[in-house]
């Protein structure tokens, strides 16, 4: 029986370290060339597939291709797509089928976060549905942090070490200027629903270097009033302070504060704009000067201070990925297990992929203070070992050296179909 090709590719928002994902994949692939044939990876996520437009990694060198542990975003290309039911669809699901056979694709690999592995899940019961031999594996990677039950999501560790850093950053800053200008800085990071990201701002104050950090969750209903005392006060201790906050804060009564009433390909509201919103809210209850600052894509493309462990278990889910589906196994994700935090050790477990799609992990109740501003001691100690550990780029002329794939199209051996 011919050896099968293998498809690859980046869903969702990019990180600093989902190529690291597609490199140790790939990188895995080469070595099983007695069971893989050539690993295609479709432009642009699983629209690559549905269009037929794929890319053949066999014409990138082995440099290259190890060059994607260092480089940022997605090689690929990335989509934001969401595929609906076989019952809803069936044509796509016919097309993919049309598009696998012309290729001799059996090994099905989708690296992304939660409604990624929903897609993934519906991949992986083509073969009991519609009759055709396919081995899907998630990839596990989001920023959000927010998959189930693996430790923690790579891509994440960059994200927080990024934010921990800036917010540190930008307290020192706003201190050199609080005497006679501004006195409040607002950073606003990403998360919809799950904190994770906000909650690393918290790592900037430590036991042996209180800083006046406070952090506004999506877990926590934004109330005006003690959000307002809680800035006072510590303006009034310190002189100054920082606010980190999550774009998915939201009001009592469920409302997004930054919603701008438009949705985005998922169906979710399009976020964007609190910091400016809280911003205005000191203002006018404090009549403090301000000033504030969206992360936005800087933080999820800062591989020059990317986290090592997080680089390393990138590349670690790639590599796993590959090993489980050339076991047998279908509709699985590698995840992270935590061992323990002194020393910080980790190994890789496996999670069904319905266990995966569509549940988000929020942040724990004991993770945040009683009065919702802050980290507490059992966050830190889960926190800090991810941020650990630096895995620069090589660098020239002062800027990070980073690769751009050849991406040679696979030639295209089906008509044309619409999405």
């Amino acid at each position: 029986m011919a050896k099968k090709n293998a498809f690859y590719a980046q869903s969702g928002g990019v990180t600093a370290v989902i190529n690291a994902s597609a490199c140790g994949l790939i990188e895995t692939a080469r070595q099983h060339k007695d069971q893989i044939g050539k690993v295609y990876a479709g432009r642009n996520g699983i629209i690559g597939a549905l269009t037929e437009d794929l890319i053949d990694t066999s014409k990138d060198t082995a440099k290259a291709i190890a060059a994607l542990r260092h480089t940022p975003s997605g090689a690929f290309g990335s989509c934001r797509f969401k595929m609906k039911s076989l019952e809803e669809n069936k044509l796509q699901y016919e097309r993919l089928i049309e598009v696998f056979k012309a290729h001799n694709i059996g090994y099905f690999f989708y690296n992304g976060g939660g409604d990624s592995a929903d897609t993934c899940l519906k991949v992986s019961q083509l073969s009991e549905k519609m009759g055709y031999p396919i081995q899907a594996v998630h990839v596990p990677k989001t920023v959000d942090n927010d998959l189930p039950i693996t430790d923690n999501c790579p891509g994440f560790g960059s994200v927080a070490k990024y934010i921990a850093v800036s917010t540190l950053e930008a307290t020192f800053d706003v201190a050199s200027m609080a005497k006679t200008s501004t006195k409040v800085f607002v950073l606003e990071v990403m998360g919809r629903h799950a904190g994770w990201i906000a909650a690393a701002g918290g790592l900037a104050s430590t036991a042996d270097a209180e800083q006046p950090i406070v952090i506004l969750f999506p877990e926590v209903a934004f109330n005006k009033e003690k959000f307002l005392g809680r800035v006072d006060e510590l303006v009034k201790k310190f002189g100054y302070c920082t606010v980190v906050v999550s774009e998915g804060v939201q009001s009592a009564d469920g409302k997004f504060l930054a919603d701008q009433g438009l949705k985005d390909a998922f169906g979710h509201s399009q976020l964007g704009g609190v910091a400016p919103v809280v911003a205005n809210i000191v203002r006018e209850g404090l009549g403090l000067k301000y000033h504030w600052g969206v992360a936005d894509y800087l933080q999820r493309a800062a591989r020059h201070i990317a986290s090592k462990s997080d680089v390393e278990q990138a590349y670690a889910m790639g590599k796993k990925a590959v090993e489980f589906a050339l076991k047998g196994h279908n509709s699985v994700m590698p995840t992270i297990e935590r061992v323990s935090n002194k020393p910080y050790k980790w190994k890789v477990g496996m999670a069904p992929l319905n266990k995966v799609a569509n549940v988000e992990k929020m942040m724990p109740k004991n993770f945040i203070t009683k009065d919702g501003f802050g980290i507490t001691d059992k966050c830190r100690e889960y926190l800090a070992p991810l941020i650990k550990g630096e895995d620069y780029p090589p660098y020239k002329d002062g800027l990070p050296l980073y690769v751009r794939l050849k991406n040679v199209a696979v030639p295209k051996k089906l008509g044309e179909f619409k999405i």
